[in-house]
């Protein structure tokens, strides 16, 4: 007997929510529906794919290696139905984007109303998750990703390259002085990333990483103590080029500055097997050469 595609749907509810009465809540049905989904699934199977204690549930190996697969063959069932259903119409359905939040703020938000009025049927839904999220574990269609990438399973299209900036306001400046050299950061208050350290690698001549005064694992939160005059930062184009252009921000130390191009990458990256989706190649399309990086 082959198993329900419903009954692998609240199986995948149970696992990425961490409980039966999250999945429950999460999908709006009882209790019950949920622990007879799941034993009948390990029933058909005749393997454990969960183990349950009194705090938590855990996959097994056959679990994960099952569970993988089944991820994959619903996105692709999905796909193959909306695809026949929308014919020649306008992409129509929901669109899962992931990007940092500083991406959303500054490049996507103003993008959503223009793509909205260009393709009305497709819902949008946007998350930020400040690190590489996984594109079938939260359920995400499209990723933007900052820098160099790593997972040869994605299917990446390019959306140009943001150059990267030493930046302070100028109030800092005017209270502490401006640095004209890189040794001279060390005399300065320096505003750096918690996570993931490799962002504290600054693109200067004879840099050195240097104990930062204050950290965030949040973009936008380091631009926004940068813009309060509390240090130096190393941000990206796409968050404070506006900032530069209207004197909020002053770019430092050009002349000193080297290429940092692993880091300038900006790409969309979605599941191969997804490649052929209306929706996601609409919305590619639509924000590419619209982005200000």
């Amino acid at each position: 007997m082959r198993t329900k595609s419903a009954d692998l749907e609240i199986l995948l509810a149970v696992v990425d929510t961490g409980g039966f009465s999250a999945a429950a809540s999460s999908l709006d049905i009882q209790v019950a529906r949920v622990s007879r989904a799941v034993s009948k699934v390990e029933s058909q199977l005749g393997v454990t794919i969960l183990n349950r204690t009194t705090r938590r549930i855990e996959l097994t190996d056959e679990g994960r290696q099952f569970l993988d697969s089944v991820r994959v063959g619903l996105m692709q069932l999905q796909q193959a139905e909306e695809e026949i259903i929308s014919g020649g119409e306008l992409p129509k359905g929901r669109l899962r984007v992931d990007a940092a939040s500083p991406f959303i703020f500054h490049q996507l938000v103003p993008l959503v109303q223009p793509f909205n009025q260009a393709y009305p049927h497709i819902e949008l839904e946007l998350t930020s998750n400040e690190g590489f999220v996984d594109l079938l574990e939260k359920k995400t269609d499209i990723a933007i990703r900052i820098g160099a990438l790593t997972d040869s399973t994605l299917h990446a299209r390019s959306l140009g390259k943001s150059a990267l900036y030493i930046v302070a306001s100028p109030d800092y400046l005017a209270r502490r002085g401006v640095p004209s050299t890189t040794s001279d950061l060390s005399e300065h208050d320096i505003i750096g990333f918690s996570t993931p350290k490799t962002l504290n690698d600054w693109p200067l001549k004879g840099f050195t990483r240097q104990a930062a005064k204050m950290t965030s694992s949040n973009g936008e939160t380091v631009r926004q103590l940068t813009l309060m005059g509390n240090g130096i930062a190393c941000l990206s184009g796409f968050m404070v080029k506006e900032d530069l252009a209207q004197g909020r921000l002053i770019s430092l130390l050009e002349g000193e500055k080297t290429r940092h191009p692993a880091r300038e990458q900006v790409n969309a990256v979605y599941y191969k097997s997804s490649s052929v989706a209306k929706r996601i190649s609409a919305f590619i399309d639509f924000i590419h050469g619209k982005l200000d990086l």
